[in-house]
């Protein structure tokens, strides 16, 4: 029951839900996330603590910064079969569609660029 809470908790925010599609088949340092959604770091931190809490998304720490991928295979059924729901309901969302196509742009910097940039804000 714990579990399910966890992944049902995760997934009642919009941005915890966008910043999970927008890991879909990629890993992605917490700069590019928070320059995706233009929240603070501390927000955008808090939010992918709840959605790996749930086990939504994998996390690996390198030097300074932190990077997240959504789970892959190691992850309980519960949490793969919530993200596999959650990628075929949202797939033509005009909101899922407009961040993908922001966080081309955003690929497109270099992360080491994006995150002293906002290290200085």
């Amino acid at each position: 029951m714990r579990e399910f809470l966890a992944v049902t908790k995760a997934l009642s925010d919009a941005n915890r839900v966008r910043m999970l599609l927008s890991l879909r088949g990629r890993e992605l340092c917490v700069c590019q996330i928070i320059e995706l959604f233009r929240l603070a770091p501390s927000t955008v931190s808090k939010h992918m603590w709840i959605l790996s809490q749930a086990r939504l998304v994998e996390r690996r720490k390198e030097g300074r910064w932190m990077y997240y991928r959504q789970a892959g295979r190691d992850a309980p059924g519960h949490a793969r079969a919530a993200l596999r729901w959650v990628q075929q309901a949202l797939a033509e969302d005009p909101q899922t569609q407009r961040d993908a196509k922001r966080l081309e742009e955003i690929l497109k910097i270099d992360p080491e660029v994006l995150c002293r940039r906002q290290c200085k804000r």
